[in-house]
């Protein structure tokens, strides 16, 4: 029988609503965990049992989801030239790289003022009821303490556009949290 915190882990991942089963399964027999280290029938069963869990909580979900706004105000960051990446990574230092992978591969770089991003960790966090917390910066890491305000004053704006409350000491130095978020992701 899987420890009961790997049964906590895969019900927060799949909870996190960005996995298949087939993704969530792979990510505990492999990747989270040495192969072989779970038995893999064990992880297969209790990755449908969470699927099972959380298709019955959607039940209960309004018609608008906190992720529902959260992914409207993702997507006006990326109109108004924020690189804005959900679960970016696991760590920070991985957003980072998802990021820079963004941006180089982005049709017009010009008009990027810079980032935000929120890793696999921080999702962890949220799904367990902890808030959010936002990386964000300019473009250019030379202007982190000049323009870095200005790139959160813009993602607090459109946070605070479709009704979170946003937690932020109008610096670089702080990432930006939205304390009050329900985690229901379709």
């Amino acid at each position: 029988m899987l420890p009961a915190y790997v049964v906590e882990e895969i019900a927060a991942v799949v909870r996190g609503g960005f996995h298949d089963r087939f993704e969530v399964a792979y990510l505990f027999r492999e990747g989270r965990y040495e192969p072989g280290e779970l038995d893999p029938d064990e992880v297969n069963t209790a990755v449908e049992a969470a699927f099972a869990a959380w298709e019955q909580e959607k039940q209960d979900w309004p018609e608008v989801t906190d992720c529902d706004r959260l992914d409207t105000a993702f997507a006006a960051l990326n109109k108004r030239g924020i690189i804005a990446l959900q679960n970016a990574g696991y760590t920070q230092s991985d957003g980072y790289e998802d990021v820079g992978e963004a941006y180089a591969n982005h049709a017009n770089r010009s008009s990027v003022l810079g980032y935000c991003f929120y890793h696999g960790q921080d999702l962890e966090r949220a799904v367990g009821g902890g808030g959010l917390y936002l990386a964000f910066g300019p473009v250019d890491p030379e202007d982190e303490e000049t323009k870095g305000p200005e790139v959160g004053n813009i993602i607090k704006e459109e946070l605070q556009r479709v009704g979170f409350a946003v937690d932020w000491d109008g610096t670089f130095a702080k990432r930006i949290a939205v304390p009050a978020l329900n985690w229901q992701r379709r």
